[in-house]
């Protein structure tokens, strides 16, 4: 899969994919998007002291280095699960500047989170686990991992993968979340809404990041 670093409005990077005309974030601002979406409409809404995290689609793993980030100023404990079917490669993560942009000293965590081996869990930090999943979400088994409080949804567009937005994985991640537990994601379509609705979720529309006028949170 041929992917084209850029650079974004925020001056974070991106990956372009031409084959199918889709980036990874926001050409409007990567960090700025995630924190949006991610951090501030999702993490900041979960007041357990210990949160367990399911992202679908941990691509260039901006969302799991944010949480690392919060984790460490808030010390809320986090395990954090990323499914990912196309890892990236040594040489595309490393040429990444999330870290020289957000402000803190987190380079060695970020190239560590990658380097590291895939469905092994790791330890980041004293507050942050780590377990990547090289795997295709379509039949993947939820049940092999803790109950989730929290779901950063990050596919790719309805438009390029309908079938990651189908009911039938809004239903399988619905069963194995925690009563309570959120769910956040840029994508504000009707189709994925209401999918999100007959999985059982309660859905509301919520201010987007720049550049998006709404996006979708849900909660169990």
């Amino acid at each position: 899969m041929l992917r084209e670093i850029i650079k974004t409005e925020d001056g974070s990077h991106t990956f372009y994919l031409p084959e199918i005309d889709e980036h990874y974030h926001s050409t409007h601002g990567a960090i700025q998007e995630s924190t949006h979406i991610f951090i501030n409409a999702g993490l900041h809404k979960i007041e357990k002291k210990s949160v367990n995290i399911l992202e679908v689609g941990f691509g260039t793993g901006l969302n799991a280095l944010l949480s690392i980030i919060e984790s460490e100023r808030t010390q809320q404990k986090i395990n954090y699960f990323g499914i990912e079917k196309f890892p990236l490669t040594e040489e595309e993560y490393s040429e990444l500047n999330y870290s020289e942009l957000t402000g803190f000293d987190c380079k060695p965590t970020f190239i560590s989170m990658h380097d590291r081996n895939w469905n092994e869990e790791i330890k980041l930090t004293a507050n942050f686990k780590l377990k990547k999943i090289q795997a295709d979400i379509l039949d993947f088994e939820f049940t092999t991992l803790p109950r989730f409080d929290l779901i950063f949804y990050d596919a790719f567009a309805p438009n390029k993968q309908a079938d990651v937005w189908d009911k039938t994985i809004f239903e399988k991640i619905y069963h194995h979340s925690e009563q309570g537990a959120i769910f956040v994601t840029y994508c504000a379509q009707g189709a994925v809404r209401r999918n999100l609705i007959q999985a059982g979720f309660k859905v509301d529309r919520i201010p987007g990041p720049p550049g998006k006028r709404e996006m979708l949170r849900a909660i169990k």
